[in-house]
């Protein structure tokens, strides 16, 4: 009796979901399951220390809750992951280009906003287990709709003044943080604004100033 040649089985891609809410992983947890595709969720935890206490870290990719309030920045999260061999992909309900930019610059492979489906999200973890890039139409449409290329040319103090200032400090608390007067502080962000505005940006109030730079990436979404 001639032998029969087995087939291998499809490897699973082995995946980690990190996000604050238990709903959420509870729901993507169970579509995945649902639709017997190629991925294995082999973790779901709502911190991150508690995935990188997981026995079964590391995995292949980690799907990465970009605010899970815990003090630490998410570029230094996704540098530890890509050391530790798993491609990243941001979710999020900021999905603004500064959100995007600052993710996809510290090395995340993709960014997948929380208002996309979970299909989205299952064709995204499919594409960088391969070590590919991937951009929804959405998170593509937001990145080309900014001008972030454009450099308004500030000065380092201009530049430390207003990310203080957008941050939600008052003149006479930049001033003393600075340690410099209130009107030097005034004549800094007036500059700034002055040379933003050169390049077609209005940043002529506090909320634009804030806007403007969570776009850029000196500012994080609350």
């Amino acid at each position: 009796m001639a032998e029969r040649t087995l087939r291998s089985p499809q490897p699973f891609t082995r995946v980690a979901i990190v996000d604050g809410h238990r709903m959420v992983l509870d729901g993507l947890l169970a579509h995945v399951e649902a639709r017997q595709v190629d991925i294995e969720i082999v973790i779901h935890e709502t911190t991150w220390l508690g995935m990188l206490a997981h026995a079964d870290f590391p995995v292949d990719v980690v799907v990465l809750d970009l605010n899970l309030n815990d003090g630490i920045p998410i570029g230094t999260k996704i540098r530890a992951l890509t050391a530790a061999g798993a491609a990243t992909v941001v979710i999020s309900r900021h999905a603004d280009a500064g959100s995007i930019h600052s993710s996809l610059t510290a090395g995340a492979l993709a960014f997948v906003p929380k208002t996309d489906s979970a299909d989205e999200l299952i064709s995204a973890v499919r594409t960088v287990a391969t070590g590919r890039r991937y951009l929804s139409r959405l998170t593509s449409a937001t990145l080309d709709g900014q001008q972030l290329g454009r450099d308004p040319g500030l000065g380092q103090q201009e530049q430390r003044t207003i990310v203080l200032y957008a941050a939600g400090r008052s003149i006479k608390e930049v001033a003393e943080h600075m340690g410099t007067t209130e009107e030097t502080v005034k004549s800094y962000i007036k500059r700034a604004r002055r040379k933003y505005l050169q390049i077609g940006v209005d940043v002529g109030t506090k909320v634009l100033l804030r806007r403007r730079g969570i776009n850029e990436g000196w500012l994080t979404p609350e």
